[in-house]
C-alpha cells in the first residue's frame, strides 16, 4: 500500500495531466485551485469556476475539502463561503475515489442534479422548487456576472507578489491584449 503523500502526489499529477488547470497555493501539494467548467446541457454551461481544494494529511482515507471561490448560485453551495453540500465528499468518501472523480463526476452531477431538499442556499432551493425557469435564469445571470472564463484569468493577475506564477499562468490566448512596450 502506498503512503498517503505518494497517493496525494499521484492524484494531483493525474488531475494536472487531465484538462483541468491547476494552480498551486503553496509547495506542499495539499492546497490548490482548479478551474472547473459548468457541464453541458445545464444552466451552468459556459461558466468557469475557481475551486479551492485542500487535501488532508490522511488523504485519500479522508475526503478533500472542496469549495467554490467563484460565486455560484446553487441550492447545495453556500453563497458566502462556497462550501459544498455533497454526500460523496462529506459523508460517503472512499479511498477508491480520486481528484479526477471529483471534477469529472461529483461536481458535474451536483450542478446537473441539485438537491433543493438539503440546501446550503435556502433562497436558491426555494426558487428552484417554486419556479424552475426563474431559477435557471438566475443561474445564468450569476454565470455571466461572476463565472466568465476571462474573469478567472483576471484573478491570476491579482495574485500577491509572493506567489509564483507558472509559465502556464502567463500563457494566454488573448495575445491582442498586450499593451505597448515602455519607452
Amino acid at each position: 500500500m502506498s503512503s498517503p503523500s505518494k497517493r496525494r502526489e499521484m492524484d494531483l499529477m493525474k488531475l494536472m495531466m487531465s484538462d483541468y488547470k491547476v494552480e498551486m497555493i503553496n509547495d506542499s501539494m495539499q492546497e490548490f485551485y482548479v478551474h472547473f467548467s459548468g457541464p453541458n446541457e445545464s444552466p451552468y454551461h459556459g461558466g468557469v469556476w475557481r475551486i479551492r481544494v485542500e487535501l488532508p494529511d490522511a488523504y485519500p482515507y479522508k475526503s478533500p475539502s472542496i469549495g467554490f471561490v467563484t460565486k455560484i448560485y446553487h441550492p447545495n453551495v453556500d453563497e458566502m463561503s462556497g462550501s459544498v453540500c455533497l454526500d460523496v465528499i462529506n459523508q460517503t468518501w472512499s479511498p477508491m475515489f480520486d481528484l479526477v472523480n471529483v471534477f469529472e463526476v461529483f461536481l458535474p452531477q451536483l450542478l446537473l442534479y441539485p438537491n433543493p431538499s438539503d440546501p446550503l442556499n435556502g433562497e436558491a432551493a426555494a426558487l428552484m422548487m417554486r419556479d424552475r425557469g426563474a431559477y435557471e435564469q438566475r443561474v445564468k445571470e450569476y454565470c455571466e456576472k461572476y463565472a466568465k472564463p476571462e474573469d478567472i484569468g483576471a484573478a491570476l493577475e491579482e495574485k500577491s507578489s509572493d506567489e509564483e506564477l507558472s509559465e502556464e499562468d502567463y500563457d494566454s490566448s488573448d495575445d491582442a491584449v498586450a499593451g505597448q512596450p515602455d519607452p
